[in-house]
């Protein structure tokens, strides 16, 4: 079966990281996993062609090759998902979808075509679609009623991928995460019972990538990697051996939960094992907006503290934070441009809250009414889709504001300079340092090339940063100081610096995005307020 494995296009987003990427000569900051896996659990006789949208085109060849179109992404892919589906039934080749959208959405991806629905976890429903196939079906909806044992998922076909078109690569270890926060919609998809591969299992991808010629950076995809904590600590004791023998091929980052900072034998084995940064999902310092939501981990310990700790343990944190919940009070955004500026958290994820199809939020609102007409957004550049209890507009001016001062070019310099400060101080690095000495000298592993593409990318950076930005003189001094007392961390910084070339220019997107749409919404609600009291006439009248 010659089968066409179809990645849709990103839109525009915080995490697309455009001008970042055009810096150091990639498309893309992370591959398909999810269509890398699918690839791997179809029966290996079937041939494959790969086309993620983000970087490449599908030529007219590949749509005669196929005679299959597997389909794959988020809810965020909405738009290309739907156009890709269309465009496989104009030539009238079968289209399967499955994946995050697909299984939230399934109406929406059948009204667009879609033949079969492979929906929930492929490890159960590929074998059911296969097994229609070959029954001659043209078309199904399947389901899994069960959660797999991800210990018994192959190894992803990594082979399938263009791999000098992506900044990072993806593994994952766990799915499900055990908190019940009530917007989330992880612990609908995959289940509060985390799941975890095998230490072997997990170890065996990171050799396949290895002898592919991957020794860069490794994202651990998984939505709370320390869910099941005695696990993740057998994995990581078994891994640092793996990457001490190799030379610390690769630098891993992943999403954890904030009560990562209450672990400092599990912040260590991070560590030890190359692990550089950590996404946190922090939401807001407002307690009782924490509780509301059902964040009741976010509750147990000083927030600040805890990104602090995690910091001087030696892990670079980026968080996430959302404006908009049920009992919020005025002045939530500036309390969380304070709690960044505070705990000097130089990425952080901001975005109005969005109720998703069946997570606990979504069910609740639509009981009291309060959902809007219109589709979730996750990418930070659309309204709320539910009526909050504070005026919409106070929320999107506060929310605005915020973006906009959090992606300041100062403010996100001063930010990202004292963390690196507090970072550099971190035991972890002179230990790490002393093992690449120890194990240079040892001649255990030869040293890394110069890449000069890199080269280019931080000539690029401090052209930009270090001439033409207002904010120059700044950039030289921090760097300089950056460079006399951390020098072992320096080449993080930078590039963290260079993340800057995104952000500042996405919050202008995300200005103009919302205030036209918050416009049409205040416009909108005027007209109805305008026609009400006719309507009351004629209904007494009537």
């Amino acid at each position: 079966m010659r089968t066409l494995l179809l990645y849709p296009r990103f839109p525009k987003s915080f995490w697309s990281f455009e001008k970042t990427l055009e810096l150091v000569g990639r498309k893309a900051l992370l591959p398909p996993l999810g269509l890398i896996t699918v690839a791997a659990l179809f029966p290996q006789e079937w041939e494959f062609r790969l086309r993620d949208r983000n970087v490449t085109t599908i030529s007219e060849e590949d749509w005669n090759w196929a005679e299959l179109v597997i389909i794959s992404g988020m809810i965020v892919h909405r738009e290309d998902f739907a156009y890709l589906i269309q465009e496989a039934k104009k030539r009238e080749i079968p289209v399967g979808v499955g994946g995050p959208y697909a299984t939230a959405f399934p109406q929406e991806v059948e009204a667009a075509g879609a033949d079969y629905l492979i929906l929930d976890e492929g490890e159960i429903t590929i074998p059911m679609f296969v097994e229609a196939l070959e029954n001659g079906e043209k078309s199904g909806k399947f389901r899994a009623l069960e959660k797999p044992d991800v210990t018994q998922t192959p190894i992803p076909r990594f082979d399938l991928l263009d791999m000098d078109a992506y900044s990072d690569m993806a593994v994952q270890f766990s799915r499900g995460c055990p908190f019940q926060c009530e917007f989330c919609d992880i612990i609908v998809l995959y289940g509060r019972k985390p799941r975890t591969k095998s230490p072997q299992q997990l170890i065996a991808e990171l050799e396949r990538l290895y002898e592919l010629g991957w020794h860069s950076s490794v994202f651990m995809v998984d939505d709370n990697f320390i869910g099941n904590k005695r696990n993740v600590k057998i994995l990581l004791r078994e891994l640092t051996p793996w990457v001490e023998e190799r030379g610390y091929p690769f630098t891993f980052s992943t999403e954890a939960s904030v009560d990562l900072a209450n672990d400092q034998e599990l912040m260590d084995l991070m560590t030890d094992c190359n692990f550089n940064a950590v996404f946190l999902g922090i939401e807001t310092p407002d307690e009782s907006s924490l509780s509301v939501t059902k964040k009741y981990q976010n509750t147990r310990d000083p927030l600040s503290e805890s990104v602090l700790k995690i910091t001087r343990s030696g892990l670079r944190v980026m968080a996430g934070f959302i404006i908009g919940f049920d009992g919020e009070k005025s002045g939530a955004g500036e309390r969380i441009v304070e709690f960044v500026k505070q705990t000097t958290i130089p990425t952080a994820f901001f975005s109005m809250l969005q109720a998703l199809p069946d997570t606990g939020l979504w069910h609740r609102l639509e009981k009291e009414g309060r959902l809007r007409k219109g589709e979730a957004n996750i990418n930070q550049t659309s309204l709320m889709n539910f009526v909050p209890t504070r005026p919409i507009e106070e929320i999107t001016r506060e929310y605005i504001k915020g973006f906009w001062e959090l992606y300041d070019p100062q403010n996100f310099l001063d930010r990202t300079y004292q963390h690196y400060r507090i970072l550099g101080t971190a035991p972890c690095y002179q230990k790490r340092k002393e093992k690449a000495k120890q194990a240079k000298c040892e001649k255990k592993y030869p040293g890394k090339t110069i890449d000069l593409q890199l080269v280019r990318a931080f000539g690029t950076l401090l052209w930009r940063q270090g001439v033409k930005r207002k904010t120059r003189f700044t950039f030289w001094w921090y760097l300089l100081q950056m460079f006399i007392h951390h020098r072992e961390v320096i080449l993080s910084y930078l590039t963290v610096c260079a993340h800057g070339e995104h952000f500042i220019e996405y919050r202008g997107l995300v200005k103009n995005n919302i205030e036209q749409q918050l416009a049409q919404y205040l416009a909108e609600e005027g007209a109805k307020e305008e026609t009400t009291p006719q309507n009351t006439i004629e209904a007494i009248a009537g």
